[in-house]
């Protein structure tokens, strides 16, 4: 009897201590991720949705194309602009000279 009441301790035994080795401890559990880290991680649809390496390199080519395009426009209204300074300049130049010569006309008479 002794030896079956030892043989029975000890599968009980054996069985605890698969079932402390199956069991987690508080390291584990710690370690563990809760309901608001999992409701917080991305889904397969927001990865979907992210923009790739592809897609960047393809807005960084076409923004590079728009910002030429801005800037000749850009260096093309600066070289307008100047020109019609140029006319004014010499516009306002001619007007002063006629100015001098109705003074004079006006003189004389």
């Amino acid at each position: 009897m002794d030896d079956k009441m030892f043989d029975l301790l000890e599968k009980m035994y054996i069985e605890m201590q698969e079932l402390k080795q199956d069991m987690a401890t508080k390291q584990d559990i710690s370690n563990m991720a809760t309901k608001q880290d999992i409701s917080n991680m991305a889904t397969k649809q927001d990865i979907s949705n992210m923009a790739t390496r592809q897609d960047i390199v393809r807005l960084e080519d076409k923004m590079d194309i728009n910002f030429k395009a801005l800037y000749d426009g850009y260096t093309l209204t600066y070289e307008k602009l100047s020109a019609l300074e140029d006319k004014v300049d010499k516009l306002s130049i001619k007007v002063e000279n006629q100015n001098v010569e109705i003074k004079v006309i006006k003189a004389a008479k």
